[in-house]
This record gives structure tokens, sequence and C-alpha cells, in this order.
């Protein structure tokens, strides 16, 4: 799976999770030059507390484009630090 934006891949692996219709890739598969940590968070009952990145290609920032959370809950523990995607980035195989 690749996770594209602005024409830049963010993101490329062969071991993203789905849970609720996101792809979640592990942090290695994440290019880091395109995010920045943001201070937005929000809460989930089941999975917890998610930060966000702003993700900036060519000069172009999308606010609060990425997510993950640091540190889940036991029952969305296997999702520890992998990042999804919302706000116009495209994930496709």
């Amino acid at each position: 799976m690749k996770a594209i934006w602005n024409n830049k891949v963010l993101a490329e692996s062969d071991e993203t999770m789905v849970i609720e219709n996101n792809h979640y890739f592990p942090a290695e598969s994440v290019k880091k030059e395109y995010f920045k940590e943001s201070d937005t968070q929000t809460a989930c009952v089941w999975k917890g507390t998610a930060s966000y990145y702003d993700v900036e290609v060519d000069g172009e920032v999308n606010k609060d484009a990425a997510w993950y959370y640091p540190n889940p809950t036991d029952k969305a523990k296997p999702l520890k630090d992998m990042v999804a995607f919302w706000k116009g980035v495209e994930v496709t195989e």
C-alpha cells in the first residue's frame, strides 16, 4: 500500500493494518521528511488519544492529515505508533 499526497509517496508498506476502513502504516514505512508534529489530539473510546502530523510537500501544508496512537489502550496495542491518513491523502495499492 502507498499513501500519496501532492504527487509524493508519504508512506509505503506491505504490512498495513486495516481498522475502521483506515490503513495504518508502520512507523518505519513513513517518509519523515514530509511530517511535522501537530498540537492536535483527539480521543477514541477504544483506541485512546490520537496525535497528529501536518504533512508538508513542496511548500504546501495539509494540516493534521496523518494520525497515530503513541499510547493506545490495551485493546488497540497493535496500533502503537502506526500512522493513518485522511484529508485528501490517497491510500492505494
